[in-house]
């Protein structure tokens, strides 16, 4: 059996999901995604990666900047089974969700009812979390508030990145939404309502977020350099330039932080220190260590801002 669905979604992460579902022979009525953007110079606009498949998979979309009553009567219309939601960006209004015989699914990267919100994976790291996941919870009005039908976790250390682990996670919810939807198909769905006493949220990033503050542990700012990697980046400025971390670890030294203590770029911070493993100039390529040293100057005792 194949499901008749209604498609939601916008960026990479949500590309293994739609994939997976045509490949397992689900009727994918409608794509709904975000509208093209602007880059932020103005010169590019940036189709989003959903339109792109669905462009050349000839399947219908729309990118709709409401879902409006308009939008209503078109989803009805279609008398789908089920709604599917990875990364859409936009909240859905409850008539829309009651226009599919089976609601809509939601695959949320976090644990649920942990790191509900914008930026679940992002703050999963930059907390230094053990572990992260991904949840197939029903959607509801109130934001990832919708109990539970399956989640998978999966391990985090202090070398995991935003990039690595948002990659890994689109497949692993791809997959367990392909399960189930098999279990729903065979009548044993079961759904646990989350416990909403222990939710967090995980706001959107803000930039003022990505300069690093070497007044924080060492712990800290590992995590919010590879939490940052690779949007947007966290940063420092050195000789009037903003410069950019992209990998870093945790390393043993101790002076006044933001101080480079080797010529390693080991720099300490309020507790112990950090050792700059890759790294960027504006304007430039991402560098190892290494090869930016060769280029850029900063020698031991340097401060960094």
């Amino acid at each position: 059996m194949s499901f008749k669905i209604i498609f939601m979604g916008t960026p990479e992460f949500s590309l293994p999901t739609l994939k997976a579902l045509i490949d397992n022979n689900h009727e994918v009525l409608m794509v709904y995604t975000q509208s093209p953007k602007k880059s932020k110079r103005g010169q590019k606009i940036n189709i989003s990666p959903i339109q792109i498949f669905s462009e050349k998979k000839n399947i219908l979309f729309r990118n709709t900047e409401h879902l409006d009553n308009n939008e209503y009567d078109i989803i009805k219309s279609l008398s789908a089974d089920l709604g599917v939601v990875v990364a859409y960006g936009k909240l859905i209004p409850k008539n829309i969700l009651e226009t599919t015989k089976q609601g809509f699914l939601n695959i949320h990267a976090s644990l649920l009812p942990k790191w509900r919100g914008a930026a679940p994976i992002q703050r999963s790291i930059m907390n230094g979390d053990k572990k992260t996941g991904v949840s197939i919870m029903k959607v509801q009005e109130k934001l990832d508030s919708g109990p539970v039908m399956a989640s998978r976790e999966i391990e985090l250390n202090s070398s995991s990145t935003y990039g690595e682990v948002e990659k890994k996670l689109s497949e692993v919810g791809a997959s367990l939404l392909i399960e189930s939807l098999q279990t729903i198909e065979k009548g044993k769905s079961k759904f646990v309502e989350q416990l909403h006493s222990e939710a967090t949220y995980a706001k959107k990033i803000y930039k003022e977020e990505a300069k690093i503050d070497w007044n924080s542990s060492a712990d800290k700012i590992v995590a919010q350099i590879h939490g940052l990697n690779p949007n947007p980046g966290a940063w420092f400025e050195f000789e009037k330039e903003r410069i950019k971390v992209w990998k870093a670890k945790k390393s043993l030294g101790n002076g006044k932080p933001g101080t480079v203590l080797d010529k390693n770029l080991t720099v300490a911070s309020q507790s112990d220190a950090i050792q700059i493993l890759e790294i960027q100039r504006e304007g430039k390529n991402k560098q190892t260590r290494e090869d930016f040293l060769l280029g850029k100057k900063i020698v031991q005792n340097s401060l960094l801002n």
